[in-house]
């Protein structure tokens, strides 16, 4: 039996969270099953970073780490993602209840998650680049990217609160840049720097005298959309007094329906405001933050690294496609390396559904539904209900019986294809 990594600081939406209890088993060519369970959780980590590698814990072998498990047996990686990933298992999968936002975030690209966990372990505490990808299990809210400009300036002309932080200079030399990229970049850059470093009683007033506004307004029935209000009163219900507050002027407010997806790319400022989420990323936990949280935070490294492009929400959204071979599937294949997702929706006619061997390992989740699952592998048949999960190494096929209607989501090292198959019997 596996432990997975839990943290509790995250405040879950118990009532809209529905996989209670996770199970995981993992299939090798030397070993069979091995089950692995945690606790309910508000966030959940399936994986095997040194932060929070699972624990086995089976009478069948000796007691160790998932980590020390695949150290051990590194051909359940796959020939590829072993050779490529230096033995490790390239990605992270979670599961996130978000009802308290999260931080006002971005993860570094290589070359600064090395330089800044060389300088700071303690708060860094790999050496790894963060590339994540969100994918909406119910509706999902998150804050993404630089709104485009003629937002920000209209925020900076409606909300002299948010106007004040700013400074006037910085607003100006902004409004123009006249569409010039990079005078919008610097401009920008300097906008959102003055912002996030004036002094706190500056901050402090001036939010003050915007949460007195817009609830004076609210209360005598006025449209506060222009203020984005209902956010603002909302976050600072939850952070009363932070300077993260103010980014919902300059970050894209984004709305994801089931299934839809967000990919945060290295410097993508972001955050999580609500909702419950799959998340799967490289295998690793370096994030840099200012604001919205009461963790550490490292405001000038996050002005610093941000990416200043302004882009409107639709280009925030990450599509998925179809898989050509399987119309179950659906895909969600970013521009790196460490991981691709699968979406799938097994039809309430089929009676039986086949996830074929992959030269990758892979973490499937089952999000609804009920199957038995076989596998060369296991020692039994494996139930599966909702919050099931099953770490498949490479090479193993898992067959599914009686499949119910099942939706599943699966991460991957790197996809191989065929994906998998379905039939009736």
């Amino acid at each position: 039996m596996f432990y997975c990594r839990i943290n509790n600081h995250l405040k879950g939406a118990f009532d809209i969270l529905r996989l209670g209890f996770w199970y995981i088993y993992t299939h090798t060519h030397t070993h069979n099953c091995v089950l692995i369970t945690s606790l309910f959780s508000f966030k959940l980590w399936m994986g095997a970073h040194p932060k929070g590698d699972a624990l086995i814990k089976d009478n069948r072998i000796s007691q160790r780490t998932l980590g020390q498990w695949i150290a051990d047996f590194p051909g359940c990686l796959g020939s590829k993602v072993k050779d490529t990933f230096h033995g490790q298992l390239p990605f992270l999968f979670k599961v996130l209840s978000v009802k308290t936002a999260l931080s006002i975030q971005a993860h570094p690209n290589r070359e600064l998650a090395a330089r800044l966990h060389a300088q700071f372990p303690e708060h860094y505490p790999d050496n790894n680049h963060k590339p994540e990808m969100a994918i909406a299990l119910t509706q999902f809210e998150g804050l993404c990217g630089f709104r485009p400009m003629d937002e920000i300036l209209g925020f900076l002309k409606n909300v002299p609160e948010f106007r004040a932080l700013v400074g006037n200079e910085a607003a100006e030399e902004l409004q123009s840049a006249d569409g010039d990229p990079g005078r919008t970049s610097l401009a920008l850059k300097k906008c959102f720097t003055r912002m996030m470093n004036c002094e706190k009683k500056l901050f402090v007033d001036q939010l003050n005298m915007l949460v007195k506004r817009i609830s004076e307004e609210e209360a005598a029935g006025k449209d506060t959309s222009g203020s984005n209000g209902e956010l603002l009163l909302r976050l600072h219900s939850q952070y009363p007094g932070d300077i993260g507050c103010f980014s919902i002027y300059f970050l894209n407010r984004i709305l994801l329906q089931p299934g839809e997806a967000m990919f945060l790319g290295a410097n993508e400022p972001h955050a999580y405001l609500s909702g419950d989420c799959v998340e799967c990323m490289a295998c690793s936990d370096n994030t840099v933050r200012a604001g919205l949280t009461p963790k550490y935070i490292d405001v000038d490294t996050l002005c610093e690294m941000l990416n200043y492009s302004p882009a409107p929400v639709s280009a925030k959204l990450f599509p998925c496609v179809r898989d050509n071979a399987d119309p179950c599937v659906y895909l969600y294949d970013p521009p790196v390396p460490d991981f691709t997702v699968m979406r799938v929706q097994i039809p309430v006619s089929a009676r039986q559904y086949t996830v074929s061997a992959l030269d990758s390992a892979g973490i499937l989740l089952v999000i609804d539904g009920e199957a038995v699952a076989t596998s060369a592998a296991a020692l039994s048949d494996i139930t599966l209900t909702p919050g099931s999960v099953l770490f498949i190494s490479a090479n193993e096929s898992v067959s599914l019986q009686q499949p119910c209607k099942s939706r599943l989501i699966v991460g991957l090292g790197q996809r191989a294809a065929p994906v998998s198959r379905f039939g009736s019997v």
